[in-house]
């Protein structure tokens, strides 16, 4: 039996084959890159809260206290120019305290601020080092 070289081509069958493919592969990958580059973001809103804890940690040092805003001036300012924390947005998040520090004790936050990003969530961190939620620290 001879096969003749001018039946090139794609059956009907074959093209919808490799597109079913190609669909099941596109249905994978998207989801998994979406939430890779929304954990790739995260590392921002980390990186800032971190900071955020060493300079405080650093203002108690020096001062006794930690930063807070009893002066007037807020302690995201104080530490923003006294201590070299990044001003607002970082990234994808804006970082605050949650609620206005004490001598003895804060609690800052990082909130998205960006669409892309939103379903996110807040990450805070206080002054113990406590992390949450958790979940999204670890990754």
């Amino acid at each position: 039996m001879k096969f003749c070289c001018c039946n090139k081509g794609l059956t009907l069958i074959e093209l919808l084959i490799v597109i079913l493919i190609v669909g099941v592969l596109a249905a994978i990958a998207v989801p998994v890159y979406t939430g890779y580059t929304v954990r790739a973001r995260r590392t921002d809103a980390k990186t800032v809260l971190e900071q955020v804890r060493g300079a405080q940690e650093m203002w108690r040092a020096e001062r006794g206290t930690y930063a807070t805003d009893a002066d007037g001036s807020s302690a995201e300012t104080k530490l923003q120019n006294t201590m070299g924390v990044p001003a607002n947005p970082v990234g994808d998040y804006n970082w605050t305290f949650e609620t206005p520090p004490t001598g003895t004790t804060f609690k800052a936050q990082a909130v998205p601020y960006t669409a892309r990003q939103a379903d996110d969530g807040t990450l805070t961190i206080d002054q113990n080092g406590t992390k949450l939620p958790a979940n999204k620290w670890a990754k």
